[in-house]
């Protein structure tokens, strides 16, 4: 695959003038080939290689740990808080009621809800489809939520879910059984993919984003023992060691932070890249903008500031750790940074041939984009209906490659600069003045 997309190169290097020798490319699209391709495009590879390699040994560990799973038949505690999520109760809780794994007990939070969540939960809480439905008359935040329902569990481990969430028939099933693997594992992620992906192309862009980032980019951080963020939408954690290490802190950004504190705490963490959840995403692109810029700046708020301790060597720290934390920081904050100055620096130092230079990065990072897509193909278990996405791969090289380093840079600069996450609606303002104060 890679030489198929070297061999796309060097017809580039012919179409265009002599100015792009292999020299010249290298000097011109650096931050391409040294920054973004080994991180994005050769480790994707070479992890997808493995995992076709071991699909036997993968397969015979699933089974010991399915047998043992089921020979043990824990219950499990299905948590899921949310504010104003009425029309989607309901669907999740039919979505659960078809799983394959069936002892489980279903807590719905409402955190002040003023649409028809109370009654929706009610009526649930009533006829039986659910366990329990609290009501919080006073919204406190998401953190605030999830923790009341962890002080009502009584799971041996508490899968975490967003209420507009649906699952395939066996994610509880495959979320469990990583924790029979390993002893050591407390906590796993599930794999989220879009939902409504056909609603626009806003949505199609992160169908194809969350491909590649999250089912692909997340089985590569595991598999390394850098995996740092549990989707809030679909997680599995251990009751126990959940309540030992405190539980959410208030966010947002809640999902990366309580992976940290399970890693800090001394246990591992793993993704479950075939547990699928389905889920909505924003059809609208400002409603993006917005979403991603909080998410940006819940990076600087917890790694660079809170989780600082563990990237020097004291009581918190393990090698593996810092190196999850450095390669987070590094690859989605730092190099942001170093991309705008490069771009700068491309567009004063040509711009006599700045569209030519464009032209070919584009079609560079277009060619490697169809090799992550074929790995993408690998991988997933539902590559023929996931397939149309290829189309959208010709804009996707804009949408990742400017757009979203744009909104991270802006987030991660309100954050660095005027700490703004504290006055973000996504929490209630007392919440967050408290967790100003508490340095959280």
């Amino acid at each position: 695959m890679l030489n198929y997309a070297f061999e796309i190169i060097d017809g580039i290097i012919a179409c265009f003038s002599s100015n792009f020798a292999w020299s010249g490319m290298v000097a011109t699209f650096w931050f391409l080939l040294f920054v973004e391709f080994p991180r994005y495009y050769l480790l994707d590879v070479l992890v997808a290689v493995h995992y076709g390699a071991t699909f036997r040994s993968r397969h015979n560990r699933k089974m010991q740990a399915r047998y043992r799973l089921y020979l043990e038949k824990p219950l499990v505690t299905i948590l899921a808080p949310g504010k104003n999520e009425g029309e989607h109760i309901y669907k999740l809780v039919s979505t659960l009621r078809e799983q394959t794994y069936s002892n489980y007990e279903i807590i719905i939070i409402d955190d002040g809800s003023d649409d028809t969540t109370p009654q929706i939960g009610q009526d649930l809480q009533r006829s039986g489809h659910i366990d329990k439905f609290f009501r919080m008359t006073e919204r406190g935040g998401k953190a605030s939520a999830a923790n009341y329902g962890v002080a009502h569990a009584k799971g041996k481990y508490i899968i975490h879910l967003d209420a507009d969430s649906s699952l395939d028939r066996d994610a509880i099933e495959k979320i469990l059984l990583p924790f029979y693997y390993d002893r050591k594992i407390k906590a796993v992620g599930g794999c989220v993919k879009v939902r409504n992906a056909d609603a626009s192309l806003c949505a199609s862009m992160q169908a194809l984003e969350y491909l590649r980032s999250i089912q692909v980019g997340r089985m590569v951080t595991s598999k390394l023992g850098l995996y740092h963020i549990i989707s809030g939408a679909f997680g599995a954690f251990d009751t126990e060691i959940l309540r030992e290490v405190g539980g959410w802190d208030i966010g947002p950004g809640l999902d990366g932070d309580i992976t940290q504190k399970f890693r800090k705490a001394g246990y591992k963490v793993h993704f479950a890249e075939d547990a699928i959840c389905m889920t909505n995403v924003p059809v609208k692109w400002y409603a993006l903008f917005r979403q991603r810029k909080r998410w940006s700046k819940s990076l600087v708020r917890f790694r660079i500031r809170k989780h600082k301790d563990i990237l020097w060597y004291n009581r918190n720290f393990s090698f593996l750790n810092m190196l999850s934390n450095a390669e987070n920081i590094l690859y989605d904050c730092v190099f942001n940074y170093v991309w705008l100055f490069y771009m700068i620096t491309l567009i004063f130092a040509n711009t006599d041939r700045l569209l030519e230079i464009l032209i070919v990065g584009w079609i560079i990072r277009f060619s490697f984009s169809v090799v992550a897509f074929i790995v993408m193909q690998c991988i997933s278990e539902r590559a023929r209906e996931e397939r149309k996405l290829g189309a959208f791969l010709m804009l996707h090289t804009f949408y990742m490659g400017y757009f979203m380093r744009l909104v991270r840079l802006i987030g991660h600069t309100e954050e660095l600069f005027f700490y703004t996450s504290y006055r973000d609606n996504w929490n209630p303002r007392k919440t967050s003045d408290f967790a100003r104060m508490e340095g959280l």
